[in-house]
């Protein structure tokens, strides 16, 4: 089974980057960005570095306001690469953006998707990214 971690959040208003409480694209890179860390971290006992994103497909906007869970899977390890895949959705979502009413969605809404790879340094010991670390 490939090791997953999923992240929850809340959105603030401060986050809202675009009228209507929108956030820019960059919030869910950067979110994306963490979940891989802990990834790394997890099977290789360090942080990683993104190298690169193969895609990044947006397909519902963000809310200040939101609650979100970002869900990353190491798909692939390589002997100092690791391919990763990210799915961001929206969980629970205000009913006005004037409002602190806010409810739990019946069916999270996929917002983005996005495949990438990350490094990590290399390891002296030879035993890198053969499994999860004990804690």
């Amino acid at each position: 089974m490939a090791l997953s971690v999923i992240h929850k959040h809340y959105i603030a208003d401060s986050h809202a980057h675009y009228g209507g409480g929108i956030l820019s694209g960059g919030f869910a890179m950067e979110r994306f960005s963490d979940v891989a860390t802990e990834l790394c971290v997890r099977n290789d006992g360090v942080e990683g570095m993104f190298a690169s994103y193969r895609s990044v497909q947006v397909m519902a906007p963000l809310h200040a306001g939101d609650i979100i869970e970002v869900e990353g899977a190491i798909d692939r390890v390589g002997s100092r690469s690791r391919d990763l895949s990210f799915e961001l959705r929206v969980i629970a979502r205000r009913e006005h953006r004037d409002s602190d009413r806010a409810r739990i969605l019946d069916t999270p809404i996929l917002a983005v998707t996005a495949a990438g790879t990350v490094v990590v340094p290399p390891d002296e010991s030879g035993d890198r990214g053969t499994k999860e670390r004990s804690r």
